[in-house]
């Protein structure tokens, strides 16, 4: 006899666990807070859908204890993912850094054809349903808001965590889990933008630049990334800092004091770049310092980079010393700034922390405290970094809990 599973929510690891517990011959039924399924999903690599990663490893994901994930995403991995969108439709792009994107470039193409199965395998879809409680007796009875009930046999919450609020994430499945008498970990923002505590902000605001950022605690380097670097009014923007953030609120939460070391020119070592300075300064002596940058480094980061190191714009290149040249090479590699928070959950890509992945069991992601229960995706302590790795968590973590929902 089928079993009845009810999952609550219908984002990426929610309609992955109806697929995956509708072919193992699972009842189905899916309730979605919001009036249609996979609106996060719409958002994801800004509007491209970065659903996956060639180049994955079990060092791409965070939490207390990142190996729990590593049995999800052996089972089903990469290719088995790639294998499964391929058959609902998707030709996959795959880029040289192995972040991988439907041909169409386009996310509704991915919301599209898992709609489609969703509605060709007739798998019961409830939307504007939002879950107040869940009890659990012999059977699951779960109530709505609205009072209406449903019962089920296996229970998957799949609701996301607070990330992206707007899509209907505002952490309602860890109360629900709580009540259940889970324990979740503090959570905060993931893949974020960080705020600075600076006196040039307004004038750097939209600067954009190729660079390099690390995270230092006691002076200690912590965690480094390159690429596209945006400063902006609030602080500081762009994909090194969004791989950057998690480790930086961590510490931020444990009362350490961050710094980080923006790299304008990453291309060089200090020492490289002060020799080079005196040679540029020497054969353009004549020049004043504003205008013997010019071409070095973005033009609206000259004035604050002089202003920081008390050095006179209008001074000849000729009369500097070899101390404020040695000055500016140390800016230039390594620009310090105090982290002082970061944008709130709105600009967050993924929810860091969540439900104790100590109370989960990693093969099948049913809960060791209620028999039935499967907790998955975002919810759960396991937050990946920026590159599709997120939501091949999301397609892992629900193909096996729908997989062993429907089996067991």
């Amino acid at each position: 006899m089928s079993k009845r599973i009810i999952i609550i929510g219908g984002g990426a690891a929610g309609m992955m666990a109806a697929l995956s517990a509708k072919k193992n011959g699972g009842e189905i039924i899916i309730l979605e807070r919001n009036d249609r399924v996979g609106k996060k999903l719409l958002a994801t690599g800004n509007g491209r859908c970065n659903y996956t990663n060639k180049n994955l490893s079990i060092n791409n994901y965070h939490g207390n204890n990142p190996i729990f994930a590593y049995s999800a995403l052996a089972e089903f991995n990469v290719e088995m993912t790639m294998e499964f969108f391929e058959r609902l439709g998707i030709t996959p792009a795959i880029e040289d850094n192995g972040k991988v994107f439907p041909l169409s470039f386009q996310s509704s193409s991915m919301l599209d054809v898992l709609r489609y199965e969703i509605e060709t395998q007739k798998i019961e879809l409830i939307t504007e349903a939002q879950v107040s409680e869940i009890k659990k007796r012999k059977k699951f009875t779960v109530i709505l808001k609205d009072k209406r009930t449903f019962e089920g046999d296996k229970v998957i919450i799949a609701t996301g965590g607070m990330a992206l609020p707007s899509s209907g994430s505002d952490g309602n499945g860890y109360t629900l889990c709580k009540k259940l008498g889970h324990t979740v970990t503090d959570v905060f923002p993931g893949l974020v933008q960080l705020k600075l505590e600076s006196g040039f902000l307004k004038s750097l605001d939209g600067v954009k630049f190729l660079g390099a950022a690390g995270i230092y605690v006691d002076n200690k380097l912590i965690l480094e990334d390159s690429g596209d670097i945006l400063f902006t009014s609030y602080g500081i923007s762009g994909p090194p800092i969004l791989q950057l953030s998690r480790t930086a609120l961590e510490y931020i939460n444990k009362g350490k004091s961050v710094e980080l070391r923006v790299s304008i020119i990453h291309t060089r070592s200090q020492e490289e770049l002060f020799q080079y300075l005196v040679n540029r300064f020497n054969f353009n002596d004549k020049k004043t310092v504003e205008i013997g940058l010019i071409g070095l480094i973005n033009k609206r980061l000259i004035i604050p980079i002089l202003k920081e190191l008390n050095i006179d714009k209008n001074k000849n290149l000729g009369f500097l010393s070899k101390d404020e040249i040695r000055k500016l090479s140390q800016i230039l590699t390594s620009w310090h700034f105090k982290v002082i928070g970061s944008q709130s959950w709105g600009n967050a890509q993924v929810t860091a922390g969540g439900v104790n992945t100590d109370e989960i069991n990693s093969k099948t992601m049913e809960s060791k405290i209620v028999e039935g229960l499967y907790i998955v995706g975002e919810l759960l302590d396991i937050d990946g970094d920026c590159g599709g790795f997120n939501l091949q968590w999301a397609w892992s973590s629900g193909y096996i809990a729908g997989l062993n929902a429907a089996k067991n």
